[in-house]
C-alpha cells in the first residue's frame, strides 16, 4: 500500500466550532460567562439522560440542570476541587490504581494528602481487559486514614462501581468524618463527610464522557455514578474544548446543590464571591475574597468549542465504534489481546484502543512502534505505570500486574478524522509488523 501519514489523535474541529468561537470573540465576552454556564447545564442534562439535544437555554431545564456541573480549565483541576470540597487534606490517604496517568494521583498530592497505590488485576478485568484495580487489594488498603478512592474509567471503559461501593460500605466503620474548624470550606466539607459517612468514590472520568454502566440495576452515565467525578476536555479527548474539564457530584440529602456549586466557584476564582460576568451588572462592582484560593475557571472561548462539540458528539462516538470494530477483527485474527468496550452491562465512550501483543517484551514492543512510525503510523503507550515514574519512586516491583500489563502494550491511532482507507492502512501495517516480530521470535 502507498505510504500514508496517520496522526495519533488530532482534534476533530468542524466549521461549527470555528464559527461559534468567532461569534464569542465578536460578542465581547471571552472569559467565564453565558456560554460556560450554558455548557454546564447541557453537560448536566447529558450526564443525567444521555441526550445532547435538550434545550437548556430557557424554561424548566435552566433550573433543573443548573448548579450540577462546574466547567474548569482541566480535569486535574476538577479532581483536585472534588477532593478539596470533600475535605481531603494533610494526614489523609487517597487510594489510586498504579496504572493510570499522573493526574489521578497528583490532584490528591496537591491537597496535601498521601497517595496509596494499589495494583491492577492480572491482565485486567476478565471481561473487558481494562487495567482495573485489584479490588481485594483496594479493600485491604482502606484504613482509618483513607478519605477517598479514585477509580479510573480507563480508555472509556467504566469501572465496576457496584463492587467499589460494596467495599467502601463494608469498611465504613473505619471512616472518621472531618470536624469543622468553623471556616466556610471546612464547614461544608464536614457536612458532606458526615452525610456520606464513608470513604468517598471520586471517579477519574477523564476518558469516559458519554459512557454508561448498569449500576444497582439501573443504567447510569458517567458523572452520575460516583460521589464525585472529573472529566477531561483536553485536545486529545473524544470531546474537546482545547484544554478544559468539568467536575460533578451526586446530590446529597440536606445539602443544596447550589451551595456545593457556589463553593466550586469560590475555589476556582481566587475565592472571589462574584465572577466577572456578575460584576458587569449595574452597581455590582463590589466583591469579597472569601479565601486565598485558585484560578481554575473555563473561558467562554473554550465553552464555545464545547457547545458545538456536544451537538456532534453522538456522531463522533458512533464513528469511533465503527473504527473499533475493524480493529477488533484484525486483532482477533492475529491473536492480539484488546480491550472490550461494550458488554451487556456497559457501554464505553471508545476513547483508547489498546492492544497487548503476546509473547513479546518491551524491546520487541518498542520495535513494533518504531516500524509503524517508519510506515507513517503514529502510535503510543497508555500508560507507563505511575510507580515507574521518578515522581512516584521509580520502582514498580510492588505492582507486578501493572508492569506486566504495560510491557507489551501499544495504543493504536483511534480518532474520528481517520478515513476508511486510513483504518485499512493502520490494520495492514499492524498485521505486517506484528507478523514479522512473531516470525523472528520463533
Amino acid at each position: 500500500m502507498e505510504k500514508r501519514v496517520i496522526g495519533f489523535s488530532p482534534p476533530d474541529i468542524s466549521e461549527l466550532e470555528i464559527e461559534e468561537v468567532c461569534e464569542t470573540l465578536r460578542s465581547g465576552w471571552i472569559t467565564t460567562g453565558p456560554r460556560t454556564k450554558l455548557l454546564e447545564r447541557r453537560l448536566a442534562a447529558y450526564i443525567e439522560t444521555g441526550q445532547t439535544n435538550i434545550d437548556c437555554t430557557a424554561g424548566e431545564a435552566v433550573e433543573q440542570y443548573a448548579n450540577r456541573v462546574v466547567c474548569l480549565n482541566s480535569a486535574t483541576a476538577a479532581e483536585e476541587l472534588n477532593l478539596r470540597i470533600f475535605g481531603v487534606g494533610p494526614g489523609d490517604e487517597v487510594i489510586v490504581p498504579a496504572y493510570s496517568y499522573t493526574a489521578s494521583a497528583s490532584a490528591a498530592i496537591h491537597c496535601g494528602a498521601t497517595v496509596r497505590f494499589v495494583d491492577i488485576q492480572k491482565d485486567g478485568d476478565p471481561v473487558t481487559h481494562m487495567p482495573e484495580m485489584d479490588y481485594d487489594a483496594l479493600e485491604l488498603a482502606i484504613t482509618e486514614k483513607t478519605k477517598a478512592v479514585v477509580p479510573v474509567d480507563y480508555g472509556g471503559i467504566v469501572a465496576d462501581y457496584d463492587h467499589i461501593f460494596e467495599i467502601v460500605e463494608r469498611k465504613k466503620s473505619l471512616f472518621r468524618p472531618l470536624e469543622t474548624d468553623g471556616t466556610l470550606l471546612s464547614d461544608l466539607s464536614s457536612r458532606i463527610q458526615h452525610t456520606i459517612g464513608r470513604v468517598a468514590v471520586v471517579a477519574d472520568c477523564a476518558h469516559s464522557l458519554g459512557a454508561s454502566r448498569i449500576v444497582a440495576g439501573e443504567r447510569k452515565y458517567c458523572g452520575s455514578i460516583a460521589d464525585f467525578s472529573s472529566f477531561s476536555f483536553h485536545a486529545v479527548k473524544n470531546f474537546t474544548t482545547a484544554e478544559g474539564g468539568a467536575a460533578t457530584w451526586r446530590p446529597l440529602e440536606r445539602i443544596e446543590n447550589s451551595e456545593i456549586y457556589k463553593m466550586y466557584q469560590l475555589l476556582s476564582l481566587h475565592g472571589q464571591n462574584k465572577d466577572a460576568f456578575v460584576k458587569t451588572k449595574a452597581g455590582a462592582w463590589e466583591y469579597d475574597i472569601i479565601g486565598p484560593w485558585y484560578k481554575y475557571n473555563m473561558t467562554d472561548i473554550m465553552a464555545a468549542i464545547g457547545l458545538r462539540q456536544l451537538d456532534r458528539y453522538p456522531g463522533l462516538l458512533a464513528r469511533r465504534e465503527a473504527i473499533m470494530k475493524k480493529y477488533d477483527e484484525v486483532c482477533d485474527a492475529l491473536g492480539i489481546s484488546h480491550m472490550v468496550h461494550h458488554t451487556e452491562s456497559m457501554d464505553s465512550s471508545n476513547h483508547l484502543y489498546l492492544i497487548r501483543v503476546p509473547g513479546i517484551g518491551e524491546a520487541e514492543r518498542n520495535e513494533i512502534i518504531e516500524k509503524m512510525a517508519q510506515a507513517g503510523v503514529a502510535t503510543n503507550v497508555h500508560y507507563k505505570p505511575m510507580p515507574m515514574m521518578t515522581a512516584y519512586g521509580a520502582d514498580c516491583s510492588a505492582f507486578p500486574n501493572a508492569y506486566d500489563y504495560y510491557h507489551n502494550l501499544i495504543t493504536l491511532p483511534f480518532h474520528t478524522l481517520l478515513s476508511e482507507d486510513d483504518v485499512e492502512y493502520v490494520c495492514a501495517t499492524l498485521k505486517e509488523d506484528v507478523s514479522e516480530c512473531k516470525r523472528r521470535s520463533i
